[in-house]
């Protein structure tokens, strides 16, 4: 728990929040928003995942920003009960009703496990879904059950990076995630964007007065920005993974593409591509409203009973670590290594908060006191 208030810290110096403190002032919190117990204690998992692995733009700090304000306006149903709308067996899909993303898509993803522990594969795509948090987390669930998790969201509506050589903004950052289990405790645990860097980080960026590299953002011309606060003033766009024809872009928007395509084609959510993203001045414009998730699970061991595929994999992944490094003390390491890690410490040792973000957090009655 925290100590009693200290002195009011440096402008920069970090806040140490107990978790499981942290935890539980967000379940109460979601719960006082008329989210069922359970679904609520989801949620605030959900959230803290960010600020466990060290993904500090899609934990907390979207609280106020995000996610308070989707109940606040209606635009998210705290009491929503998602709709099966088709059910095939090995894949299903499902309105998700304007539910919290949160806790909808770890639920889905437990509904794929299920399904994929009877067929070998499960597939639940959700549309009329808000904002899940990290990808990551719900692939994860995947892992946690010997299984392979892929995980992939577009914005809804929401339109944010152009078409490489275009002048309009059409898609979202539309993040993709892959999970499995890999060396005993460390998860393998890829969460990306598929443009260079997710709003999120721009923004804390912009919060710290940090500039961010030359690579994320461009301005109307294509020429390089690193003031972040200019992206929500809509002089500046996010770069996709490649920067440039000469170093890959397509890479990147492609991957973009193709989870517009699995998350809201699949499943029949908005799509950023539309015709009406070709109206007004090329900045970001829309609405993440009707958000498409795609939620796959892949049991191995039920497609090859007779195989030792956990053995396998562990096999692979520790070839992975045992790889002789280049450089002395830098050993080599997998997605998702250093994010358990982290997260073992940051539960162990207390999640550091930039001091305005807990002073906004204290402010709602989620916290009492420094660490």
């Amino acid at each position: 728990m925290t100590a009693p208030p200290a002195p009011r810290a440096a402008a920069h110096t970090p806040v140490l929040v107990d978790h499981a403190e942290l935890h539980t002032a967000l379940t109460a919190l979601f719960a006082g928003h008329g989210i069922p117990a359970a679904r609520a204690r989801l949620a605030a998992d959900a959230l803290c995942h960010g600020d466990l692995t060290g993904l500090d733009s899609h934990g907390v700090f979207n609280l106020g920003r995000l996610y308070l304000p989707l109940l606040a306006s209606g635009r998210c149903d705290p009491r929503a009960e998602p709709r099966t709308l088709t059910d095939l067996g090995a894949c299903a899909v499902v309105d998700a009703r304007r539910a919290l993303g949160l806790w909808a898509a770890a639920e889905a993803m437990d509904d794929a496990v299920a399904r994929a522990g009877r067929h070998g594969v499960g597939l639940v795509s959700v549309r009329g879904a808000t904002h899940f948090g990290c990808a990551g987390f719900h692939a994860a669930r995947a892992a946690r059950a010997g299984m392979i998790g892929v995980v992939a969201s577009n914005c809804g509506g929401q339109r944010i990076a152009r078409p490489p050589g275009g002048a309009v903004a059409m898609l979202g950052t539309n993040p993709l995630s892959v999970a499995a289990p890999a060396v005993d405790g460390h998860p393998f645990l890829l969460d990306m964007s598929t443009t260079v860097a997710p709003t999120g980080k721009v923004r804390v960026a912009a919060r710290r007065g940090d500039p961010v590299p030359a690579g994320w953002l461009e301005d109307a011309a294509g020429e390089p920005v690193t003031d972040p606060a200019a992206f929500d003033r809509g002089e500046a766009f996010l770069r996709w993974l490649g920067g440039s024809a000469e170093t890959g872009v397509h890479k990147g928007f492609g991957l973009g593409i193709a989870v517009e395509l699995l998350a809201a084609v699949v499943s029949g959510a908005a799509v950023g591509p539309a015709p009406e993203a070709l109206e007004g001045d090329g900045r970001p414009h829309g609405s993440d409203d009707d958000i498409g998730f795609f939620l796959l699970a892949i049991a191995p061991q039920v497609l090859r009973p007779d195989a030792d595929v956990a053995g396998a994999t562990r096999s692979l992944f520790a070839a992975l670590t045992d790889c002789p490094p280049v450089r002395d003390g830098e050993p080599v390491r997998y997605p998702g290594w250093w994010e358990a890690e982290l997260a073992a410490e940051r539960r162990r040792d207390g999640i550091p908060l930039p001091p305005h973000l807990y002073e906004e957090l204290t402010a709602l009655g989620l916290l009492g006191g420094r660490r």
